[in-house]
């Protein structure tokens, strides 16, 4: 049931309504604005990234050929590929959510650098541009991977999805410094280390990540221009070149980058658990240092994608035990949002359900990422369908249901209104259930030997396709409602009031949707985020300073 303390309206103008004009957004510098232009972005790309998925399942619901050719269907996958990891995926949390709460969670204003944030939206606008443009124009059909030879030798014009995965990979970085820079700037009075909230600790580490991952990134991107423009032979063996060197370097940033997908996620869970809860996070230093040892340890993991690729017995074994430290890393924060929900008062809700998603999806595909990390099992489960499901449960569908439960949960906070509540959490349910039907055959068609990316396969594999598109179409399905009731709420939702949740967030000390510099006075934060304790303990000060 709803918190009887949520106070009933905003005291004053809006961000929303602060300045009116399709210009005055285009040119904003509020970081809140900024959020919700990247969040708009970011579902039309989800949106053509799934389609293209669709697409796929439809061809595959029949051996041979069923609505495409086996070319089509290269080219269908790769545009799936690029557009849901490099378009989506991976600046899904940080540019949408984080860009919109990191300064209201810390008391500031907002971020360090207002124009930097600016130009980090039209950069990504810009690569995405040039990325489409590309996979349609060009017809690319290497993967999004970009593996070597194929995407040095291909008849393909491939150098625009590479330039525009290049800019969008700066889009990132910047990103990240203006996350880094906030955090370490402007925490309000009383905001120390040890009182940063779940989320925001999460972006930090991501932050990272990103700077420091993604000019790798940058760097064999070049190094693949420069193969295909000068020939320069670096991943050419009759060159002296060496094409496993390009794997190297492209898992040693796209390792750290399942990361950047996940634990922003993983920060939201935090931050929705102890919500819902009505808890204490079950211990606030596990779920901190838990995301620093997740940040630290994802560089070193890159070499368990290449188990079969000729390396030392010794390398592959210490990329094993690597890997399964991250699952430690993980299992610690599994650990702690079930002990925060322990005895909680727990309210079931929209949000509270994709929560319960996220920890299934989170912790089965985690058990599956343990046992591809068995170098023995993976040689048999290596590029089959097997990895596929792994990659999906893990990468795409915790990093979805922590996507939908952010955007449930400060849905109030950002628009100042609310959805149906009961459709919300029906939709919910459906969501769950069609991801776990479209790829829990897929783990058993990797068992028995299906390989990925295959737009053909024997009689005897159909039933599990079928049963897979079945559940695609029930996700499809389930995203379709979605868009329909928050696209309906938006305009004709109850008003939401300042807090909607009775949450102790420190972003909900400010009006739901905030005011243009975020809070009307300075806040005051006597006590910890998440303190359900001693609720009503952080406000803002009467008067401005």
């Amino acid at each position: 049931m709803a918190p009887s303390h949520a106070e009933p309206s905003v005291t004053g103008p809006s961000y929303l309504d602060a300045e009116r004009g399709l210009w005055s957004w285009l040119t904003t510098r509020d970081h809140k604005r900024i959020g919700v232009m990247f969040l708009a972005v970011l579902l039309l790309m989800f949106l053509l990234g799934g389609v293209f998925a669709l697409a796929l399942r439809v061809e595959l619901l029949t051996p041979g050929e069923t609505v495409m050719g086996r070319l089509a269907y290269n080219r269908a996958f790769t545009v799936h590929g690029v557009v849901m990891v490099w378009l989506f995926l991976i600046p899904s949390i940080p540019t949408a959510f984080g860009n919109f709460l990191l300064p209201l969670m810390i008391g500031a204003r907002d971020v360090a650098f207002p124009r930097l944030n600016l130009a980090s939206f039209y950069l990504y606008v810009l690569g995405a541009v040039m990325t489409l443009w590309g996979v349609f124009q060009g017809g690319v059909d290497t993967g999004w991977t970009f593996y070597t030879p194929y995407s040095t030798v291909t008849g393909r014009d491939v150098m625009p999805v590479l330039l525009g995965v290049f800019v969008v990979g700066f889009s990132t970085i910047l990103t990240g410094i203006n996350f880094i820079t906030t955090v370490h700037t402007l925490r309000a009075p009383g905001v120390t280390w040890m009182k940063v909230p779940l989320f925001v600790w999460a972006l930090y580490g991501t932050s990272i990540i990103q700077v420091l991952a993604t000019p790798v990134l940058g760097m064999v991107l070049t190094l693949v221009a420069l193969e295909r423009v000068a020939g320069a032979g670096l991943f050419d063996p009759s060159r002296g070149g060496d094409p496993l060197l390009f794997q190297h370097l492209f898992w040693f940033y796209s390792h750290p980058a399942v990361y950047i997908m996940v634990l922003p996620g993983m920060g939201v869970i935090s931050e929705a658990v102890c919500a819902f809860s009505r808890k204490r996070p079950f211990s606030y230093r596990v779920i901190v240092w838990s995301t620093v040892g997740i940040s630290f340890v994802g560089f070193l993991t890159w070499g368990h994608h290449m188990f079969v690729s000729g390396q030392s017995t010794f390398g592959a074994g210490a990329f094993s035990v690597l890997s399964m430290l991250v699952a430690i890393f993980t299992a610690m924060k599994i650990f702690t949002w079930l002990g925060t929900m322990y005895r909680g008062r727990l309210w079931v809700s929209t949000p509270f359900t994709y929560v319960l998603g996220f920890i299934f999806l989170l912790f089965f595909g985690g058990m599956s990422g343990v046992a591809v990390a068995v170098t023995s099992a993976d040689l048999h489960w290596h590029d089959t369908y097997f990895v596929v499901a792994h990659f999906h449960f893990i990468m795409v569908g915790a990093s979805l249901m922590a996507f939908l439960a952010a955007l449930h949960y400060w849905f109030p906070k950002m628009c100042g209104r609310m959805y149906p509540e009961g459709m919300g959490i029906g939709t919910a349910v459906l969501i769950i259930f069609g991801f776990i039907a479209t790829f829990l055959p897929q783990f058993l068609l990797g068992n028995l030997g299906m390989p990925r990316r295959y737009a053909d396969y024997p009689e005897a594999f159909q039933p599990l396709h079928v049963a897979s598109t079945a559940g695609a179409s029930l996700l499809g399905f389930g995203f379709l409602i979605v868009a329909v009731y928050l696209g309906w709420s938006l305009r004709h939702g109850r008003a939401a009031g300042r807090n909607p949740w009775g949450s102790e967030g420190y972003e909900w000390l400010s009006d739901s949707p905030p005011p243009e510099f975020n809070f009307h006075a300075p806040p005051r934060f006597p006590m910890p985020p998440h303190d359900y304790a001693n609720p009503g303990a952080n406000t803002e000060v009467e008067h401005a300073a």
